[in-house]
């Protein structure tokens, strides 16, 4: 079995899980959580009479990445493992494999879809668990499929059942729930410890020592000022002003600033009300009306020839499916206006100003004879597309030495990556085959991506959970973390909020963990989750 020795702030946070008490373990992206799950995973299985461990995670690579990294190489030797995800045959039998195993480590759908299927081969109980290890617990809230599992929990405790399995949660970031004031962050906080009936520790006595493990990058805001002109831009918006004559807007719309995820949101909603009320020319109006708001989005982040070519693939099938005289009119606008706005898109007056911006801080971190490895986040699939074209289409880039590929989320459809490919990818980067990610927000939590030079966070507006674990990423020595972003903008806007939340979450676990006296049970979180939260403040 495999060796190994806990930091003294991963021994701090693991003393009162490893005396059987229900935790949260708080502790920043690379800190080592899941080692110290399995340090306490290992001791419970010594020491605890038909032990039974599971682990459970949320997305379906992570099965894999926990067992093959972490719980395998420590507890293979001397304890049964197994490993169950969706696409495994062990879940047809999952009663049988969690009788059979000492360790199971699977999605937590795959426990929940057991504890309510009767057949006896696919059942499980709670009972029949005795450590419950819970990786990115923050998100046991609401209709989550790890709340389902602790409302099963919850019930079984207050029937007054004995044999429930210890909880042992891991998180990096709890977040404030939304709440921008400290009493509401401390309900969320208390909210999260109820539903996983635990109490939240974080290391107080070694936090040098884990400052010195993961370092904090510096943080840079790399601004650039508002383009003079956007001619592309600027004809997009007139042509949308066009339809939107054309479709006559029913008097209680009201439809936001183009080029906004607040207008797409308006009009998402008015194509649902023309599809419901059979209204065609409302339901294709709004269509179309996405799509131009979709380019001006992009042409607000990427080349203006994306832009342009994100139209032109919608319109290329739109040719050859018009029916009626509303398609006649949204695909003869475009069509009228083609010419002109492919000329705009190419003249280089006009490009983005953001690209250049971005490409000098990629020189920043990366040249011919540095070792460096970045990841570049940004919102869409198609925007990490579009940004490996532009990365291996720049010659300054490509004399730098930057060989870059995209990462995004796992599933079915062409813009997707398998896992197989998603896990080639993270090889490929750990090996030095490639040295910068390209990555929608799959790469902010969970994955195992080896440290950062450079993290940059590119037109995104995201809450502060993601933007901890974005920044976590960037934990080599003497990192950087940058935003680049236009003057004055949202973005920028949004970071800023999210420092503020960041320094919010950790005053209302302070205020979490002086509450609750370590000689105290836990109860008092069952009664949090049961909605009396305020009694506790």
């Amino acid at each position: 079995m495999g060796e190994f020795e806990l930091r003294s702030y991963q021994k701090e946070v693991v003393e009162r899980a490893l005396k059987g008490e229900n935790v949260i373990i708080w502790l920043p992206t690379g800190g080592g959580k899941t080692r110290a799950a399995v340090y306490v995973a290992r001791r419970h299985l010594e020491t605890t009479a038909n032990a039974k461990v599971m682990v459970l995670v949320n997305k379906v690579h992570l099965v894999d990445q926990h067992y093959t990294k972490e719980f395998e190489p420590y507890l293979g030797s001397g304890y049964k493992l197994m490993k169950v995800s969706g696409d495994s045959q062990e879940k047809d039998f999952f009663g049988i494999v969690v009788q059979d195993n000492d360790v199971i480590i699977c999605t937590a759908q795959i426990l929940y879809n057991a504890l309510i299927n009767k057949e006896e081969a696919k059942h499980v109980e709670l009972s029949d668990i005795t450590l419950l290890i819970i990786d990115e617990c923050h998100h046991t809230h609401k209709e989550s499929v790890y709340n389902k599992i602790m409302r099963c929990y919850v019930e079984k405790k207050l029937k007054g059942q004995r044999r429930i399995p210890q909880i042992l949660g891991l998180t990096a970031s709890p977040g404030t729930g939304g709440a921008k004031v400290l009493e509401e962050a401390v309900n969320h906080v208390l909210e999260i410890c109820a539903n996983l009936d635990s109490v939240i520790v974080s290391t107080k006595n070694y936090t040098p020592e884990l400052e010195e493990k993961v370092p904090r990058p510096q943080k840079t805001f790399d601004i650039v000022e508002k383009r003079t002109a956007d001619p592309f831009g600027d004809h997009i918006k007139w042509m949308m002003q066009q339809i939107h004559g054309f479709m006559s807007l029913p008097p209680d719309v009201r439809l936001r600033e183009c080029g906004t995820q607040e207008y797409e949101a308006d009009v998402v909603i008015l194509e649902q009300r023309g599809v419901s009320q059979d209204n065609r020319l409302l339901a294709q109006c709004a269509l179309h009306l996405r799509q131009y708001n979709d380019a001006l989005l992009i042409n607000d982040t990427l080349r203006m020839m994306d832009a342009y070519r994100s139209l032109e693939e919608f319109y290329d099938t739109k040719v050859i499916t018009a029916i009626d005289g509303t398609d006649y009119f949204l695909v003869g606008l475009f069509q009228e206006n083609q010419v002109e706005l492919k000329n705009f898109a190419a003249d280089p007056r006009y490009e983005n100003p953001k690209m250049a911006k971005l490409e000098s801080t990629l020189l920043g971190q990366f040249g011919p004879d540095v070792q460096s490895r970045g990841i570049l986040f940004s919102r869409t699939r198609r925007s990490t597309r579009c940004l490996l074209d532009w990365v291996q289409k720049n010659r300054t880039l490509q004399k730098a030495g930057i060989k870059a590929a995209i990462l995004t989320g796992a599933g079915n459809g062409i813009t997707y990556m398998t896992q197989n490919e998603q896990a080639d990818t993270i090889r490929n980067f750990r090996n030095g085959i490639l040295n910068l990610l390209i990555s929608t927000s799959v790469a902010e939590e969970g994955l195992d991506i080896p440290e950062c030079n450079l993290v940059v966070r590119y037109g995104l507006l995201t809450n502060e959970i993601a933007q901890q674990q974005a920044s976590g990423r960037a934990r080599a020595r003497d990192s950087q973390y940058s935003v680049v972003a236009q003057k004055g903008g949202r973005e920028i806007r949004r970071e800023h909020i999210n420092e503020y939340l960041e320094e919010l979450t950790g005053k209302a676990i302070a205020r979490v963990q002086s509450m609750i006296n370590p000689t105290e049970t836990t109860e008092c979180c069952v009664y949090v989750f049961l909605g009396i939260a305020t009694n506790w403040v």
